[in-house]
């Protein structure tokens, strides 16, 4: 990646233009495709392009309220991660298809207590739909959001790997921003329900200059959130979601703080995740060669919100239109046509052995942990941080997303200096839980399944769960398995199982129903927990994670 590059999709763009394929050649593709003519990609002019398709959603994972920008030949995307710490991941992609996690643009959530899991509990607050941004003139990253309706936060870096740092606070909460970084080099941000804002912020990005409304939502349309702002071809754009089944965009050709006209984008569009929802807010990106997508993302509980691509192209006046396939968003499209890959991104699958001292970006506190009562040093050793019989209250509890449509995470751990009333094990995560794991009482140790775990709609926990069923458990090593369907509209269930040689597993529990109320927003996830409900002192070693795909 050159930072230096000019060729930055945070700057000034121009609609891409089909790039000398024939008409002819164009509607036989479109036919081999399923596309209408009018949706062939502008840069699909080869041979190799119109072979290789990719499948929509690109990412089978939960990450929401996409912001997506290209600097020279690389893609990074950021997305929401509420409670969850490090937050904010950046993503990072070579084609737009294939994505691995980089790094988080928010390292501690050190916006108060409730986010320590201290007298107060943060879930479903943090990380809202936020923005990154590259500026050119100074080689850096942005990450700029607000949090708890209270200030805005920017957090810059030179690196999407780190160190990201705290650059200012904002009194003025930007509710669901967008940054832009103009062409001259000004920081303008697009925010507002409904009532949509422009801001204008100082040189150094530290402050704010001015704000003004741009534009109010028709009450026919109901309400628009989301910002997503772009200058392209002279200008200003505001892109903007009606949640959960609509995308708007906002031009003006009179500079960023308008005025703007309105015009609907999708609505009521069939999603590509059979039994899902609409493909909406997102970003628009425009690849080297001059073709422009759109990263969506799609409801589809109890996972999440998944990630889609799709092609755009423009009208002649200068408005974007979402190629479908079929009338509906493709369940797949002919791949980008970029530049072949410096390397191969690192998988969002597969074993992690917990090698060097650090954790890999794949993985995300519940809260933010209590860093003296872990670490890693080739092995994950999580000591007990918190006197609980509620496993919504334990501080260390480290969390991967599911893998979908289905997706199995195994352990192994090591559990000989567990002490009596500890509690470890292997969760599937949210605001309805079960786990497979260990229970140490009375100086024995047997494995148990727990269901029943279960918080309200205002995130007060309801029920600390109910064990299902167990068995003696010897020895100082087992491995835990936890099975997840998170297809909307199947059975949604998880199921546990366990294993004293790492190759024989018992099924153990019944099947855990997984819940899908789209309000607590983030997807189930894998969690590793290990809380004491007696004392602290004990611990459990993590030697091995494998996440697997049938």
């Amino acid at each position: 990646m050159d930072p230096s590059n000019p060729d930055l999709s945070c700057s000034e763009q121009a609609p891409g233009r089909p790039l000398g394929l024939p008409l002819s050649r164009r509607h036989a593709l479109a036919a081999a495709t399923g596309l209408a003519a009018a949706a062939v990609l502008p840069s699909a002019g080869t041979s190799r392009a119109a072979a290789a398709t990719y499948p929509n959603p690109v990412i089978w994972q939960d990450f929401a309220d996409i912001d997506i920008i290209r600097v020279g030949d690389t893609y990074y995307a950021s997305a929401s991660t509420m409670h969850y710490s490090p937050g904010a991941p950046v993503l990072r992609s070579y084609d737009l298809v294939n994505w691995e996690i980089a790094g988080h643009s928010v390292p501690v959530l050190d916006f108060g207590a409730k986010y320590d899991l201290n007298g107060a509990r943060g879930y479903v607050r943090g990380i809202w739909a936020s923005s990154l941004a590259y500026r050119p003139s100074n080689r850096t990253f942005y990450w700029l959001g607000q949090i708890d309706f209270a200030r805005t936060y920017v957090y810059t870096a030179t690196a999407v790997e780190g160190p990201w740092n705290r650059l200012t606070t904002i009194s003025t909460p930007y509710y669901d921003a967008g940054l832009l970084v103009d062409s001259d080099d000004t920081l303008y941000v697009a925010y507002g329900n409904t009532t949509i804002s422009v801001a204008q912020l100082s040189p150094d990005g530290r402050s704010q200059v001015r704000t003004q409304e741009v534009f109010r939502t028709p009450s026919s349309v109901g309400t628009l959130e989301g910002s997503r702002f772009y200058k392209i071809n002279g200008q200003y754009y505001i892109f903007l979601t009606r949640p959960a089944n609509g995308q708007y965009i906002l031009k003006s050709s009179s500079g960023p703080f308008g005025p703007y006209t309105m015009r609907q984008v999708l609505l009521d569009l069939r999603g590509p995740i059979p039994g899902g929802g609409v493909p909406h807010q997102g970003g628009l990106v425009q690849t080297q060669s001059g073709a422009w997508y759109y990263m969506a993302f799609v409801d589809a509980y109890p996972g999440g919100r998944m990630p889609a691509l799709a092609p755009v192209t423009w009208t002649s006046d200068g408005w974007p239109v979402v190629q479908l396939v079929n009338g509906a968003w493709g369940a797949s499209y002919p791949s980008p046509v970029v530049p072949p890959p410096p390397r191969q991104v690192t998988p969002l699958t597969g074993v992690d052995t917990f090698d060097g001292t650090v954790l890999k970006p794949r993985w995300e506190w519940n809260h933010n942990p209590d860093n003296s009562k872990w670490s890693v040093n080739n092995g994950l050793t999580l000591g007990t941080a918190t006197v609980t019989g509620d496993l919504y209250w334990a501080r260390n509890t480290l969390t991967h997303r599911i893998q979908g449509p289905t997706s199995t995470a195994t352990v192994q751990l090591d559990h000989s200096a567990m002490r009596d009333g500890d509690r470890a094990g292997l969760a599937l995560l949210r605001d309805s839980s079960a786990w497979i794991g260990l229970k140490r009482d009375g100086g024995a140790t047997r494995v148990v399944m727990v269901n029943g775990l279960t918080m309200d709609t205002n995130w007060n926990t309801t029920g600390t769960g109910t064990e299902a069923a167990s068995a003696p458990a010897s020895g100082g090593r087992i491995w835990l398995r936890a099975t997840a369907d998170i297809r909307p509209g199947s059975p949604r269930t998880g199921t546990f199982s366990y294993s004293t040689d790492g190759t024989t597993f018992t099924r153990l529990g019944p099947a855990a129903s997984l819940g899908n109320d789209w309000r607590f927003f983030m997807g189930y996830r894998f969690a590793l927990f290990n809380h004491a409900t007696q004392a602290l002192g004990g611990a459990v070693r993590v030697a091995r994670f494998e996440l697997s795909t049938p």
